[in-house]
């Protein structure tokens, strides 16, 4: 017997043009098949749900290098079946430990953020050692044999999919303006959609991490490399930051929600803005109104609204500043946010609370027949990140430190050795210890709004995964508590006249446009029988397979 009431019914009414995955002893979920077929094939060698999440990572940084890399950081939520614990791992860098505002304005730096170019932006690389990480602490094989299938990938070749070959197109002059970015072009220009692209020097830094561990890549001829090119460009990355650099294992950050309890890595993390705008929202009842409604997309809106004012204040590396998440999660602050909602006019000058105290991505989601699952996203932030190619290696370096503030007074300002506000955030659900769900939504400060919508669809109208994840979207656009409101074309336009009319200003988004709505992925396991379903966000070349 099904025990997970979906709405067939309402998944046939919606724009959704496949159905869900179905799989009992494994299933992967990413933005691109060869890599779904990489996370599998780990799988089916006797890795577990973060041996095949790793694998998955690992090939999208072949696949797709202009979302994701070693170059980059990665977060992870692996739910082990044996414990019925969710277990979290920040993989996340920081600033370079000679690095200060003031270096930044002598470097000509006048505003209030790192722009996203310079090499000021970039972070020591979290990639790699969390990489390694989730696999000691949670997988079952070597990360020898974890990235096989990407070194394979890297050599052999791979046909590039088209919408990638649409983003990588967008990174040219970015590539073009670093030393050594012609390494990740073909004759000085993107590959086109069919073209086979090899990366063989990628491939050479895989092997050495396949090989020596994280020493492969923060120690000897990769950390030189990046080393010496970063410096090059103008910054202040050296061999003793690469060093010295650690994950940490943190216990996820959590709310309850009808029952479900929702899991989000902590700060430095923005996982806890989808927390607080699930608190405001609880109280309304959601399951009472149209999903593609105007009230339903306003209360969603307004929800979010309040989150980002607190979160994008509040939100900093807590070994630097005391970050209030005891308050901000509070029921009773929850209550007192909701108040600020009226349900007839739209709110766009948010500002934050008092609680009390005490881009360019890549999401991927998998689970293994013993009841493990792992949430996982890696990013270089925005395209290409920096465009800075460390010589010789086939990967770009991050443009992470571009979210750090410029004033000495903010909580998430500037100082050597700090991580920044980071957008990148996987999430999680269980419901009295069991799996409920594996989900995210990559797509920068669009990543909690995607959690939210997509959750509360499954949550408040049953939605199945693949419908939750090809409903239309809204995003604020940049995070911002008063910014505009992107609203998908396939949203109706009496709903988007209503939702102007309550005082939001909207701005509909076509075509290639719609990738400000993220793309997810999703994985519910049925808990009396074990069944995987999985969902692949339409706005990809992404899919999910099982087996």
């Amino acid at each position: 017997m099904v025990s997970i009431p979906f709405q067939f019914t309402e998944f046939f009414n919606t724009n959704s043009r496949r159905s869900p995955v179905l799989a009992l002893r494994g299933i992967v979920a990413s933005s691109h098949p060869l890599a779904t077929q990489a996370g599998l094939e780990v799988m089916q060698q006797g890795g577990n749900a973060a041996d095949a999440a790793v694998a998955c990572a690992a090939a999208l940084n072949v696949v797709e290098p202009m979302s994701t890399g070693i170059g980059g950081d990665c977060f992870a939520l692996f739910y082990d079946a044996r414990q019925k614990k969710v277990l979290g791992m920040n993989g996340s860098g920081r600033a370079p430990k000679n690095l200060t505002i003031d270096d930044a304005r002598k470097a000509g730096i006048t505003g209030n953020s790192i722009p996203s170019s310079s090499p000021h932006a970039v972070t020591v690389p979290g990639c790699c050692a969390g990489w390694v990480d989730t696999i000691e602490q949670f997988g079952r094989l070597s990360i020898k044999d974890v990235l096989g299938p990407a070194i394979r990938l890297a050599i052999r070749g791979h046909p590039v999919a088209p919408l990638i070959a649409l983003a990588w197109s967008t990174g040219t002059g970015k590539l073009k303006a670093s030393a050594h970015g012609r390494e990740l072009l073909v004759d000085g220009a993107a590959p086109e959609p069919g073209q086979v692209f090899r990366n063989r020097n990628l491939s050479k830094v895989l092997q050495a991490v396949a090989e020596h561990g994280k020493a492969g890549f923060y120690e000897g001829w990769v950390a030189k490399a990046i080393v010496d090119t970063h410096q090059a460009a103008g910054g202040k990355i050296t061999l003793d930051d690469l060093k010295a650099h650690r994950s940490t294992m943190d216990a996820p950050i959590t709310t309850r929600y009808r029952g479900i309890d929702v899991h989000e890595i902590p700060p430095n993390g923005q996982g806890i803005t989808a927390l607080i705008a699930l608190n405001i929202l609880e109280e309304f009842d959601l399951a009472s109104l149209d999903p593609c409604s105007p009230e339903y997309y306003h209360l969603l809106i307004e929800s979010l609204r309040l989150a980002f004012a607190d979160t994008r204040y509040f939100v900093a590396d807590p070994f630097f500043c005391k970050v209030p998440v005891e308050g901000l999660l509070s029921k009773a602050y929850a209550a007192e946010r909701r108040k600020l909602i009226d349900r007839t006019k739209a709110t766009i000058d948010a500002v934050h609370g008092t609680p009390a105290m005490s881009s360019d991505t890549v999401y991927l989601a998998t689970a293994d027949g013993d009841g493990n699952a792992c949430s996982f996203i890696n990013s270089n932030y925005e395209a290409f990140g920096t465009g800075i190619v460390p010589a010789g290696t086939g990967f770009v370096l991050q443009n992470r430190g571009s979210n750090f503030v410029l004033d000495p007074a903010h909580p998430n300002r500037l100082e050597p050795g700090k991580r920044p506000y980071h957008t990148i955030i996987p999430a999680m659900a269980t419901r009295d210890g069991e799996l409920w769900a594996t989900f995210g939504v990559m797509g920068g400060f669009m990543q909690p709004q995607g959690h939210v919508q997509v959750f509360c669809r499954m949550v408040e109208h049953e939605y199945d995964p693949q419908a939750a994840l090809d409903a239309p979207r809204f995003c604020i656009e940049g995070g911002n508590a008063s910014g505009v409101v992107l609203l998908e074309e396939s949203i109706a336009p009496a709903t988007r006249d209503d939702l102007a009319r309550m005082g939001h200003r909207v701005k509909l988004v076509s075509g290639f446009g719609r990738s400000a709505f993220g793309r997810g992925q999703i994985i519910r396991r049925d808990p009396d029988s074990g069944v995987l379903w999985a969902g692949s966000d339409p706005r990809s070349d992404g899919c999910a397979f099982g087996y």
